[in-house]
């Protein structure tokens, strides 16, 4: 199986790389499963339904989510009824939606995405992940009950990340980490066949402070006192994310290269893809 996972997109100049971006990747990697993270999609915070399928019209399988979900309030509301929309599943219990959901890939088989949130140097304060993690892969096992299983940790501290890493390994097929919007060296394929990178990197401006412009975050930094709102930055965005191919046979990694595209960063493409 061919995945794709694309970073946080952040505000309109993300969304404008997934569009520019995303179906000609889809095309001429003939991928199987594509899973974005859209927690900063709408202004840099939060996501809107009509955002939600933009997305999906633009190639998603399965959008996922992070400590900005609830951002904007619809997304409280219409997350019921958006059954590709993940929020960790290891927010409080009477969090709305989902944190994992079963996709039909473009190919006809079936992936599980799942979704959790770290808990060091985190807001809001969440309920652990590694047991929610257990929980839902004891729940469909990789190959019993899926034929890939995708994971989206939104963490800060890269140790935290490498412990789901480690923790998953040989039962899921990509562990990759979001909420940096830096993205990490690290992409590999763990000894037991998951495939794992730190971050994804955001798809959203780097002329900016983690997708945000510049003159705010700067302000705060040198003062300690903020002087207005945080606006995402307006330049080109680079599309940033992970490739992984699977082996059908096992679920797990055979293949993981970095993905970056337009933008600033130097580009990156799957080299085993074209």
């Amino acid at each position: 199986m061919r995945i794709l996972f694309v970073g946080d997109v952040v505000g309109r100049t993300g969304r404008t790389a997934i569009a520019d971006h995303l179906p000609g990747m889809i095309r001429d990697w003939s991928l199987d499963l594509v899973v974005v993270n859209g927690e900063n999609s709408a202004g840099g915070f939060g996501i809107t339904e009509a955002i939600y399928q933009e997305l999906l019209d633009a190639g998603a399988d399965a959008i996922t989510l992070g400590n900005h979900a609830w951002n904007q309030k619809e997304a409280l509301v219409f997350i019921e009824r958006a059954p590709r929309l993940i929020r960790p599943l290891n927010f409080p219990r009477h969090s709305p939606g989902r944190g994992a959901t079963l996709v039909d890939t473009k190919s006809g088989k079936r992936a599980l995405v799942l979704n959790a949130i770290g808990r060091v140097f985190m807001e809001p304060s969440s309920n652990d992940p590694f047991s929610a993690i257990e929980r839902e892969l004891e729940a469909c096992p990789l190959r019993e009950g899926c034929d890939a299983i995708v994971l989206d940790f939104h963490a800060e501290a890269t140790s935290e990340k490498q412990g789901v890493g480690f923790f998953c390994d040989g039962r899921v097929s990509l562990v990759v980490g979001t909420h940096t919007h830096v993205p990490t060296a690290d992409h590999q394929v763990l000894p037991g066949g998951t495939a794992y990178m730190s971050d994804a990197g955001m798809t959203g401006d780097y002329d900016s402070v983690i997708g945000m412009q510049k003159e705010e975050p700067l302000q705060r930094f040198l003062t300690g006192i903020p002087s207005g709102r945080f606006e995402p930055a307006g330049g080109v965005a680079t599309l940033s994310g992970i490739a992984v191919e699977t082996d059908d046979a096992t679920g797990l990694a055979v293949k993981v290269a970095p993905v970056r595209a337009g933008g600033r960063l130097e580009p990156a493409v799957p080299g085993f893809w074209t």
